[in-house]
């Protein structure tokens, strides 16, 4: 018979030691699984714990404040404060200098929106600071005036340009606040045209742009108010212009002022004491419904001209009434 050798039993085959070995890794990672989802759940535990002890009862205000903001400046940028202040400032002005004098002053609306409309003058305009603050004082609404984009790109003029009532021309801009808001809104589709005008030009209206405003009226269901200004072509004139220096600027214009050659460089921001009268013309008011996706082209541009035509036939009227530039 064959002789067996005898095994030892404590040696094992490859394949059994390999098991072994496989089992006791899964075992160990077991553990250390056990192990985190132990720590993990300690950790929550005492989180919740922390969070429970540490958050304390608030008491909810039964009076909450209208403004919980800090500051007063509103989302288009401005400060009532500060216009409060320039309100101080403008008044003597607008009172004692330009002697300021409104015709139907009743026609401007004491609630809801609508978009005012009027000439543009002056090298450095005068208008726009005039209407906004006799509006302003006598009627307690705040007035927003659409402005060009050149003034946003001012460094420091379009912060204070902003906090005073400036917002820049844009259309979703203007629906918002006379739609949405019903806010009152001053514009001069003039643009830059009409104060940039030579003296000898004065009270000749430029072309009212593509009738943006009409549009805008249209859309936000508001009626426009036009209104005609005597004063703020002499307040400021232009008799002269550089266009070589307003490009090397960046500037619209780059005007030669009258003030500037009779008070020398105080003339740059000082007006002449002219006398200022403004005309609230018959509010214009639109059948078409309000949010419509388009507008008649020819209608639009219609009425654009046609309140163009009122405002210069407004000035005429005024300055064939005028015996002075000084007194009225």
């Amino acid at each position: 018979m064959a002789r067996q050798t005898a095994r030892d039993p404590r040696k094992r085959s490859p394949e059994r030691q390999g098991s072994k070995a496989e089992n006791k890794a899964g075992d160990k990672a077991r553990k250390a699984t056990s192990k985190a989802g132990t720590a993990t759940e300690a950790t929550e535990a005492s989180a919740t714990r922390g969070t429970k002890e540490s958050l304390l009862p608030v008491p909810i205000d039964p009076h909450p404040p209208d403004d919980p903001r800090r500051s007063d400046v509103d989302e288009w940028g401005r400060s009532e404060h500060l216009r409060s202040i320039l309100r101080t400032v403008v008044d003597p002005i607008y009172t004692h200098w330009f002697r300021a004098e409104w015709e139907n002053f009743d026609r401007i609306p004491t609630e809801g929106g609508a978009l005012l409309v009027g000439n543009h003058a002056g090298a450095i305009p005068s208008d726009a600071a005039t209407i906004m603050h006799g509006i302003e004082t006598q009627l307690g609404r705040p007035v927003y005036t659409l402005a060009d984009e050149f003034f946003k790109k001012l460094p420091l003029v379009n912060i204070y340009w902003q906090r005073l009532g400036g917002v820049q021309a844009h259309p979703d801009n203007a629906y918002r606040l006379l739609r949405e808001q019903r806010q009152l809104v001053l514009t001069f589709p003039e643009g830059n045209k009409g104060p940039g005008k030579h003296f000898s030009e004065r009270y000749q209206l430029r072309r009212f742009g593509r009738g943006g405003f009409v549009e805008i009226a249209l859309r936000a269901g508001v009626p426009i108010i036009p209104i005609a200004t005597v004063g703020a072509e002499e307040s400021m004139p232009i008799v002269y212009k550089s266009p070589t220096l307003a490009r090397l600027l960046g500037l619209p214009y780059f005007p030669i002022t009258a003030n500037m050659l009779v008070l020398g460089p105080l003339g740059i921001v000082t007006w002449f004491p002219a006398k200022f009268r403004m005309r609230v013309l018959e509010p214009i008011t639109f059948d078409e419904p309000p949010d419509q996706p388009r507008y008649s082209r020819s209608r639009i541009m219609d009425s654009a001209e046609m309140i163009r035509q009122r405002i210069q036939e407004a000035l005429y009227d005024m300055l064939r009434q005028r015996q002075s530039v000084w007194r009225g």
